[in-house]
């Protein structure tokens, strides 16, 4: 029998029994919508996740003060700070693979315009800075050197702050006031979006580091050089864990802490919680087109047992067709195709409400949904293949009919 006829007949005998070739489809709809969707919402988290991690900085460590002791009593990670200028220096001095030591104070303060204000967070930073979180300058210039060795007042503003103060206006050139301190506007950050935790990273303010410590964040900084954290960026990934080593060396020699004491500083590795959040995100993926995979196999047992009926009702029609010349193999491949049709059309369908429901709840979500036309190719393919395995046992038992028997059935 020709393909096409076969086809033709396949088609006949699902649209034949409509309803019942519709409810056989429904598992493999289920499976192929349950595949596309949650491969799709697990690939669009992880990019999410990816892209909120990674907008810290690529290679990048943060080092903040520790715990520190005073009079046997443990006063707490950060309680004081105990890393300054010097530190971030040797650091990038000393540290072999360091590309750009950070230090940096942040602070919150109201920023006015005007009528206009805005009350947001404050980081001192330094030239540094915009190497270690790879940020750069939209409207206007960076600090130069001078401006953060000289402590100058001038300002940075990101998108939000901007937005906020200075609506669709220029705010380059124009003065802000942050605690009543008269700043010059340099320049606009470029949009760097949300962090890993939800923040808005637009929303904030960048003055030279010895300015914001002596006019804005605090004295108690100023007095004696001291930094709220540094980042550290790391030239290659392989670079990092041993350069933590060497920093916490480093930095235990420069603090003149014992051997038996711990240090009054922490490190963390960015990259490494990047990849263990990806890696994460990579298996709950794999788990959940696991759990899709179930809904196609049950799909699939279900279009074996429509087939096996079918085989059951249209014996004469088996016994007719072997009788007047028609080969076994005839009669396999036209029940093969129709259960690989049913299959296929299923998973059409299936692909269609999966990348409708994938949209939906990532929209929902907030987050990106990433629909690969791979997922969609395997996902169609995967349906075909489903047809042909299960759909092959009645196929053969179709074929193997005697016809004498066969027509001799009521």
């Amino acid at each position: 029998m020709p393909l096409i006829e076969a086809f033709r007949s396949a088609l006949s005998a699902i649209t034949a029994n409509a309803l019942r070739s519709g409810l056989t489809m429904l598992g493999i709809v289920i499976g192929v919508a349950a595949v596309i969707a949650m491969v799709a919402i697990g690939s669009g988290a992880r990019n999410l996740v990816d892209q909120q991690i990674r907008s810290l900085g690529a290679n990048l460590a943060v080092i903040t003060p520790g715990n520190v002791t005073q009079g046997g009593a443990r006063l707490g990670a950060g309680a004081a700070s105990t890393l300054t200028d010097e530190d971030a220096l040797a650091i990038k001095r000393e540290i072999e693979g360091v590309t750009a030591a950070a230090p940096f104070v942040r602070g919150q303060a109201q920023v006015v315009q005007g009528a206009q204000n805005w009350s947001t967070g404050v980081f001192a930073i330094d030239e540094d800075w915009f190497v270690a979180r790879e940020w750069s300058v939209a409207q206007g210039r960076e600090f130069d050197p001078d401006e953060i060795r000289r402590g100058e007042i001038v300002v940075l503003l990101g998108q939000t702050v901007a937005r906020n103060l200075f609506g669709d206006e220029d705010p380059v050139d124009k003065t802000v006031r942050v605690r009543n301190v008269p700043f010059r506007v340099i320049g606009v950050m470029a949009p760097k979006g949300q962090s890993a935790f939800g923040q808005d990273q637009d929303d904030a303010i960048f003055v030279p580091l010895d300015a914001g410590r002596r006019r804005v964040i605090g004295r108690n900084y100023a007095k004696d050089r001291s930094v709220g954290s540094v980042f550290v960026k790391f030239e290659r990934e392989e670079d990092i864990a041993p350069g933590i080593q060497r920093i916490e060396a480093l930095l235990r020699q420069r603090h003149r802490l014992g051997a038996d004491q711990e240090n009054d500083f922490a490190t963390r590795n960015l990259t490494e919680i990047a990849n263990t959040a990806a890696a994460s995100a990579n298996t709950l993926s794999w788990l959940l087109a696991a759990v899709a995979a179930v809904s196609l196999m049950v799909g699939g047992i279900g279009i074996m047992n429509i087939m096996l009926v079918s085989v059951t009702e249209r014996t004469r029609e088996i016994g007719l067709r072997l009788a007047v010349g028609a080969r076994p193999r005839d009669i396999l491949g036209q029940f093969l195709i129709e259960a690989t049709t049913l299959a296929t059309l299923g998973g059409a369908v299936g692909v269609a409400i999966g990348v409708g429901a994938a949209y939906a709840v990532a929209n929902m979500a907030g987050w990106p949904s990433l629909v690969s036309p791979e997922a969609i190719a395997v996902a169609v393919l995967f349906s075909g293949l489903v047809g042909v395995f299960f759909g092959f046992y009645p196929a053969r038992r179709a074929a193997a009919l005697d016809p004498i028997e066969a027509l001799r059935r009521e």
